[in-house]
């Protein structure tokens, strides 16, 4: 799943992408070509602004999913541990105790 998101600047109209996690309300970048300071808000006049939050909302939530869902998988798998057991490594600890 992409995480990032495509974002039109409004002066220069140069395209430039950013993290679906960063562009949230009141999130600000500076465009990469022309240097003006873009604020990100869902209630924006800018449509290209609009867009990009739309965008990242539904990149956000597809990426919720998608963990949950990886997350439930590994929860159904059994563990096995192949490694020494608590009991073993103290075995010596427990006959000084005389």
């Amino acid at each position: 799943m992409e995480d990032s998101v495509q974002v039109r600047c409004t002066r220069c109209k140069n395209v430039f992408r950013d993290r679906a996690k960063r562009l949230q309300n009141g999130y600000s970048r500076q465009c990469p070509s022309c240097e003006i300071v873009l604020f990100f808000d869902e209630d924006s006049h800018d449509s290209n602004i609009k867009r990009a939050m739309r965008t990242a909302r539904r990149a956000r939530k597809e990426l919720r999913e998608s963990e949950g869902i990886s997350a439930r998988k590994a929860a159904a798998v059994p563990r096995q541990y192949g490694g020494r057991s608590a009991a073993n490594a103290r075995g010596t600890d427990e006959a000084d105790d005389d």
